[in-house]
């Protein structure tokens, strides 16, 4: 399974900014898929995560109201729809996706994910 994000960028504080996460590599789909971020000098943390089937969504408590992770099961892509962006969320983003099957291991753990991609910078200048 190979996960490709992009999207990220340098924009200015309170700008917007979507990120995509391509998926491919296997026929069954993931049980859901995350995004996290870590900072400059940061341990990686958990940013949103959906389920591929349902749609269920989490969020953590810095960015909702203001990211929206979304997913398109034809195209096996995943979205993050990041606005109001701070110089907080300067960091780089990562998605991940789980392997196809429920679990009882929480999606905002890192431990869920079985497969990630490579990253991408998001810079948010004040």
């Amino acid at each position: 399974v190979q996960l490709q994000a992009s999207g990220g960028g340098l924009v200015q504080a309170g700008d917007s900014l979507t990120l995509s996460c391509g998926i491919s590599g296997r026929t069954l789909s993931p049980y859901g898929v995350g995004w996290f971020r870590q900072a400059p000098g940061k341990e990686r943390e958990f940013v949103a995560a959906i389920t591929w089937s349902y749609g269920s969504i989490w969020y953590s408590d810095s960015v909702k109201g203001r990211f929206t992770i979304s997913r398109d099961n034809d195209n096996k892509m995943a979205y993050l729809r990041m606005n109001g962006l701070k110089s907080e969320d300067t960091a780089v983003y990562y998605c991940a996706a789980t392997g196809p099957y429920w679990s009882s291991t929480n999606m905002r753990a890192e431990s869920r994910y079985s497969y990630w991609g490579q990253g991408t910078l998001v810079t948010v200048s004040s």
